[in-house]
């Protein structure tokens, strides 16, 4: 696992914040806002590609995270996945693959949601913790994607990313659930974390069969 997984990676992906208001702007088109998660290229790489994911600022560690970069966080992890699920929906060659890609769509975008109206509830603005750089790697890891021929490396690229990106944000979750000063946050982060493992354990399976 790369060393850029540090601090709060994406921890679970809840949130929808100022998000939804934006919808998903990550289709087959390009990720043209920027946000979402994404650093060196599975695209580019081919197998084995390292996925960092937002709020991986080398100077961030558990004790200055507060809230609203906990919401920036989890807002940029879902607009991310959605965006790449998006992206596999047309892109990908295998059924799984595009399969993958479409869960990846409803289910992010229905947790942003759902992260939406408790953060308006709780009235958190999200802020991007201390020199984040999510938007520009997530801009750098959709372009290739975009880049990159459709076929079958496309598809083991993109499953490849899915997995490390999905296990970076299991193992910060702790820390999330650390960092978190509100109760619902962290009951919320907990909600989700079946969620995520559901989604990781489905593109290793997708991936043994790419293989």
């Amino acid at each position: 696992m790369s060393n850029r997984f540090v601090c709060l990676a994406a921890a679970v992906g809840v949130w929808a914040i100022a998000g939804c208001a934006k919808k998903d702007n990550y289709g087959a088109g390009g990720d043209t806002s920027g946000r979402g998660a994404g650093a060196t290229s599975a695209a580019r790489t081919g197998a084995g590609a390292s996925a960092a994911a937002p709020g991986t600022s080398t100077s961030a560690t558990n004790a200055s995270l507060s809230d609203p970069n906990i919401v920036y966080i989890l807002d940029q992890a879902n607009a991310a996945d959605s965006g790449r699920g998006r992206l596999a929906e047309t892109k990908g060659t295998s059924t799984d693959v595009k399969n993958f890609g479409k869960l990846m769509v409803g289910e992010h975008h229905a947790l942003r949601q759902a992260g939406q109206q408790l953060a308006k509830k709780l009235n958190v603005t999200p802020q991007a913790p201390p020199n984040d750089q999510s938007e520009t790697r997530a801009k750098a890891e959709m372009d290739s994607l975009n880049a990159t021929a459709k076929g079958k490396a496309w598809d083991k690229a993109y499953i490849d990313y899915e997995v490390n990106y999905h296990q970076a944000v299991l193992q910060t979750a702790t820390k999330a659930l650390d960092a978190a000063q509100n109760q619902q946050l962290k009951d919320l982060i907990k909600k989700a974390a079946p969620v995520i493992q559901k989604h990781l354990d489905r593109a290793k399976q997708i991936q043994k069969k790419l293989a």
